[in-house]
């Protein structure tokens, strides 16, 4: 019998299951094959409904049968018996491998082209279980983790499938067979100098710097030891003052911002590089120890982010302070060390606070984190800003650009803060200047960029409302009490890399982001040109106070030389094509300025009061 006159047939004739090896699951008969335009009709008192027989069209969507099977007319044993429609393409390919024929409703056989199934080895056999609660639950957070790995890894290529061996176990060494470095995987070398490459783009004065002073020479002796965040920025920063002379030895001062692919490109680059992203607090420490401790190298320059570094060498090592020249330190925190040391009289050399600096302060603290806390935010919480109330903690510089930006977005905006002046500052800004507990209970959102301690303790903790997010923007992890939420009865749940859930007995959840430490560096970035401000200051303080003769700086805290200041600003101007308008002599007169500069005195600080000037003059030792 032909094709044609079976599938004439078809319309006339009940479709009947035909018996096969293997009979298919409930699952697989209502399964619509591709390339089916409809599933098989519902029965009718309990005989199925056959297809209508229609011409066939340019539209018409074919029947599948496997090539291989017996035509349609034979495929029962009944010759007045055809097989029901799902019968007529199984699931499962032949064993064979053939391809698979079309027959459309016309009765015309068509040749398909050949179609891999693909089907993990596994997925049979782990989907037909079923699955308990706890198997459930580990499914969904192996699938969570593994799917966020380098989601929110953006600020770091990382690997997500680099095995768990610390690398303290394990034995590295670089194309040249240098192994004096301590990092996750020098493989990943390769990666990490595209991202350098990158950030070299967007960090014109920096670049302009090693351009222009790599002939001179002027760190030529120096050993810089350094403790700041490991980014494809601060490499930009080290191969500069390499460049420039100077011997670098390098940890992490944040054992989250690490960029695993930027250290290997750097140990592959000959430095000497101590960190990994997730680092323990063992870790951390361990790393900074073996920048220092080294034998047959002694520092003569520390370049810190926070203090640590400082405080270590302090604790452990107090003779290398015979020999350092000087500090350099661009943090709150460990600007606030450095004037505690001099104020004890304890601090043994002279030190450069870079974060008052008038470009420090303005562009990184300010219009970096207007930014990168939206950034932050975004990639680990997925966070709608609109509508949501936020409370700010400290209306410094920071908290100036988390509020900008937060308002920007449509958040409702509270702000906290101790100094009248900064809170006025915010009153007039448009944000309300409330007390924390005030607000606590209903806020959506709660960030810290204070600098201080015990900001968020766990009495606002535990009256936050459910599903409140906790970040720090300070560069410490002190200023929430983090330490007071692992305790027995509250249950800690990791939902992605820097995300965790801390969940109450009652079932209410608080988002904790990066373990109260520095959000944007920590689960995000932050823009490359606001680091090339930051990184030539230090770069200029760690020159100046390497050369500067002996006796111009005493045994205590320095700012940045205005005129040092002002030139890092006029580097990054031929970026918008800025044109400053010059002086002339009678002006400069008038003014009593040299037409030059600088044009502030040394210790002048956006956002200082008189009264802020004429202590910082007395205290901090600067001079016109």
């Amino acid at each position: 019998m032909s094709v044609q006159v079976v599938a004439a047939k078809m319309a006339e004739v009940e479709l009947k299951g035909v018996p096969s090896d293997k009979d298919p699951s409930p699952r697989e008969e209502a399964a619509v094959t591709p390339g089916s335009e409809e599933p098989p009709r519902p029965s009718l008192a309990g005989k199925a409904v056959p297809f209508a027989a229609t011409p066939a069209t340019a539209t018409t969507e074919p029947l599948a049968v496997k090539a291989g099977d017996p035509a349609p007319g034979s495929l029962a044993p009944n010759p007045g018996k055809m097989p029901q429609a799902s019968a007529l393409k199984r699931p499962e390919p032949q064993q064979n491998g053939g391809g698979e024929a079309f027959v459309n409703r016309d009765g015309t056989v068509a040749e398909a082209p050949r179609m891999k199934k693909i089907q993990f080895a596994d997925q049979k056999q782990e989907f037909n279980k079923r699955p308990t609660k706890i198997g459930r639950r580990s499914l969904s957070r192996s699938i969570s983790q593994s799917s966020t790995d380098s989601y929110s890894s953006a600020a770091s290529y990382t690997d997500s499938s680099d095995d768990e061996t610390s690398p303290r176990d394990k034995q590295q060494k670089n194309s040249k067979g240098n192994g004096d470095f301590c990092i996750k995987n020098i493989k990943q070398a390769d990666f990490g100098r595209r991202e350098i490459e990158i950030a070299e783009q967007e960090m014109p004065a920096l670049m302009a710097l090693r351009k222009r002073a790599q002939g001179e020479k002027p760190l030529a002796g120096a050993k810089v030891v350094g403790c700041t965040h490991i980014t494809a920025q601060t490499a930009v920063l080290m191969e500069t003052l390499a460049a420039l002379g100077a011997q670098c030895r390098w940890a992490a001062c944040n054992i989250y911002s690490t960029q695993n692919e930027v250290a290997a490109a750097l140990a592959e680059g000959g430095f000497s590089v101590f960190a990994w992203k997730g680092e323990s607090e063992d870790d951390f420490w361990w790393c900074i120890d073996r920048c220092v401790n080294l034998e047959g190298w002694q520092p003569n320059m520390i370049l810190d982010d926070g203090g640590d570094l400082t405080h270590w060498i302090y604790k452990k090592y107090p003779n290398m302070f015979k020999k350092i020249k000087g500090i350099v330190e661009e943090s709150v925190t460990g600007v606030h060390r450095l004037y505690q040391l001099s104020k004890a009289g304890k601090l043994c050399v002279p030190a450069m606070n870079v974060n008052d600096s008038v470009t420090k302060q303005k562009f990184d603290n300010l219009y970096c984190c207007r930014e990168s806390i939206l950034d932050g935010l975004k990639r680990t919480t997925d966070v709608m800003f609109g509508g949501k109330q936020v409370v700010v903690c400290g209306y410094g510089e920071v908290g100036k650009g988390c509020c900008a930006a937060l308002k920007a977005m449509g958040s409702i905006v509270y702000v906290t803060e101790i100094d009248p002046i900064c809170a006025l500052q915010a009153c007039m800004d448009g944000f309300r200047l409330v007390k924390l507990n005030e607000v606590i209970r209903q806020v959506d959102i709660v960030i810290t960029c204070t600098g201080n301690k015990n900001v968020v303790v766990r009495e606002y903790l535990d009256r936050m409302k459910n599903g409140c997010i906790v970040c720090n923007m300070g560069h410490s992890n002190t200023e929430i009490d983090v330490a007071s939420l692992r305790t027995p009865e509250l249950t800690w749940e990791r939902v992605r890399s820097q995300v965790d859930h801390v969940i109450w007995p009652d079932g209410k959840r608080i988002v904790l982001l990066a373990e109260g430490r520095l959000l944007n560096l920590s689960c995000s970035t932050v823009p490359t040109f606001v680091l090339s401000i930051t990184a030539t200051t230090q770069a200029l303080a760690l020159i100046e106070l390497y050369n500067a003769p002996e006796g111009r700086y005493k045994q205590d805290v320095y700012l940045l030389p205005k005129k040092m200041d002002e030139y890092v600003a006029s580097l990054h101007l031929p970026t918008f094509d800025a044109h400053l308008t010059e002086l002339s002599d009678e002006q400069a007169k008038y003014l009593g300025l040299n037409k030059n500069g600088p044009f502030k005195p040394n210790y002048y600080r956006l956002g200082h009061t008189v009264g802020e000037m004429t202590a910082l003059k007395a205290t901090h030792k600067v001079s016109f």
